[in-house]
């Protein structure tokens, strides 16, 4: 006699707090097993729950009436868990009764990108999307992010779709699992929707320069991915506009990135192709991060078009465009930057909070009380346009820069990336800059249970009222994240990172010997505070 199907829970599923995967607005987990001291969270059947949450929240979103079959669409970077980590998404999609299109090797972007595409061929455009990321993280970890027309969702959608996804997950059946499997192979589909999506970015160049086929031939042009999901650039978009790509590195997808850190905030990662436009003889460089939403450029002298550099050239070019219009950008930024942008460049530079979520948020927000904003952007390198649908792309703002070089050069002038170095003409830049990060003690007595966002606060509100008793400092008038102080001709801020037990304080001044006496200023009003680790800053302050 045949057995009854089981109905009850799988026994053998470990437990797993949803909610500690949620990381701002993105998903992120270890999904390979190995590394000592990092267990195994974001399993198969974790990131099928959370696939079936998302499935529940977006038929809620999109008030499905069942008049037709909702559409998922599904990619990857180039990291070495994403296969099973898409078939996995892919089944819980399919089980919760909506369709399935993998796009595989693909970027953040585009995967935005296949929601607002109209185009059939291509079972464009899909109703959500999925992509399957950690974006610089090392190996073993990876994530999800989670698209929808109207853009990224927020933390509080994440939230939500982890909450379902924890029940899903507790009522998971042995017949269930399987089932969905039978479900994913009748519901998937694949097409090579990055084709699309390259092509859109090659249309933009050839539309900027008046429409001629090759704007960028006679350019030589180099490309680091970092073994990430980038490489598409150098064949895809520059090559077809007429580019030289010889000498580009690391565009072969290698989860294990063997080569640098697929960040541009990172100085080896910058070193590396920095090196290759040198080497090359190249008029200009670009690199990526894992997944393509961050992106930075170096000229043909090895100027890094990174952090301030990058947010200045964006804003040029921007405010060229949309006289007037104002920046937003993340707290970190430096007062030669806000100089640049309000009395250089004739805009408004709106400094905001950390996180790129949040520097996009706010650049929409003003735009909705009547104050015009096109530019999003942070040090990071995410950076967001009004135009591309507040999407932060790294692509387009590599794009944007190449929009610059090929028509200038239609408009007869020549010089490569020159054109882009004389737009940062009259940048003040910092003789001196440091981050050093400040660590909580989570486990130490002061903290007396509470948690390490508290007591972090409590430090902040210690420095203010520290710094209003010193008349040689003075806070920023306008400040939304920590605590800003200008003295000694330079600045100094502190502040909450946002997931960590940290507070990451930046410095930047005329000389050493300016950021040093900054430094002195934080650690006289931070030392009765025992769980905090200033060992940093007082290697620094010492060391100098």
């Amino acid at each position: 006699m045949e057995a009854a199907p089981s109905t009850a829970a799988v026994p053998n599923l470990d437990k797993v707090d949803f909610l500690k995967l949620q990381n701002g607005s993105d998903i992120r987990g270890v999904a390979v097993a190995g590394v000592e001291g990092e267990p195994l969270n974001l399993t198969e059947p974790v990131s099928e729950a959370i696939a079936a949450g998302f499935a529940a929240w977006l038929l809620e979103k999109k008030k499905a009436d069942g008049s037709r079959r909702l559409s998922i669409s599904v990619g990857h970077d180039s990291r070495i868990s994403a296969k099973k980590l898409e078939d996995a998404i892919s089944r819980g999609i399919a089980g919760a009764g909506l369709d399935v299109v993998q796009y595989g090797l693909a970027s953040t972007p585009a995967m935005f990108n296949s929601t607002v595409t109209e185009d059939d061929a291509f079972l464009c455009p899909v109703d959500g999307s999925i992509m399957i990321t950690a974006s610089h993280l090392p190996y073993n970890r990876n994530g999800f992010k989670f698209f929808t027309n109207a853009g990224g969702l927020g933390k509080a959608d994440i939230k939500n779709i982890l909450e379902r996804a924890a029940d899903i997950y507790n009522k998971f059946t042995a017949e269930g699992l399987t089932s969905s499997k039978g479900k994913a192979l009748a519901s998937v589909k694949r097409v090579d929707y990055m084709n699309v999506y390259t092509s859109d970015l090659v249309k933009a160049v050839r539309k900027a320069a008046g429409n001629i086929e090759k704007p960028l031939e006679g350019f030589h042009i180099v490309v680091d991915a970092g073994n990430g999901a980038g490489g598409f650039f150098a064949a895809k978009v520059l090559e077809p506009l007429g580019a030289v790509t010889s000498g580009s590195q690391f565009l072969e997808p290698d989860g294990m990135f063997p080569n640098h850190i697929p960040n541009p905030e990172d100085k080896t990662a910058m070193k590396a192709i920095t090196q290759a436009v040198l080497d090359n003889k190249a008029d200009l460089g670009i690199i990526f991060d894992t997944d393509v939403d961050r992106s930075a450029a170096v000229d043909s002298t090895g100027l890094e078009f990174n952090r301030n550099r990058l947010i200045a050239l964006m804003s040029a070019i921007v405010l060229e465009e949309h006289p007037g219009t104002t920046i937003v950008t993340d707290s970190v930024t430096s007062d030669g930057l806000t100089t640049f942008i309000e009395k250089k460049l004739g805009g408004k530079h709106h400094r905001f909070k950390r996180g790129y979520k949040n520097v996009i948020d706010e650049a929409i927000r003003l735009n909705s009380v009547g104050e015009e904003s096109h530019l999003a952007i942070e040090t990071s390198g995410h950076g967001a346009l009004k135009e591309n649908h507040w999407l932060d792309d790294g692509a387009y703002l590599m794009v944007k820069i190449l929009n610059k070089i090929a028509s200038a050069r239609a408009s007869g002038l020549t010089g490569g990336s020159k054109v882009l170095t004389g737009l940062l003409e009259g940048l003040q830049e910092p003789a001196f800059s440091v981050e050093l990060r400040l660590k909580i003690n989570q486990s130490h007595q002061d903290l007396k249970g509470g948690s390490f966002r508290d007591y972090g606060e409590a430090v902040l509100k210690h420095l203010e009222n520290y710094i209003d008793s010193n008349p040689k400092l003075q806070k920023a008038p306008v400040n939304y994240e920590g605590v800003r102080v200008s003295g000694y001709g330079g600045w100094f801020l502190l502040r909450l990172s946002l997931h960590d037990p940290v507070l990451p304080l930046n410095i930047e001044a005329p000389s050493n010997n300016d950021a040093v006496l900054l430094g002195n200023v934080v650690r006289a009003a931070l030392k009765e505070f025992s769980a905090l680790d200033t060992s940093a800053l007082d290697k620094f302050v010492q060391a100098s």
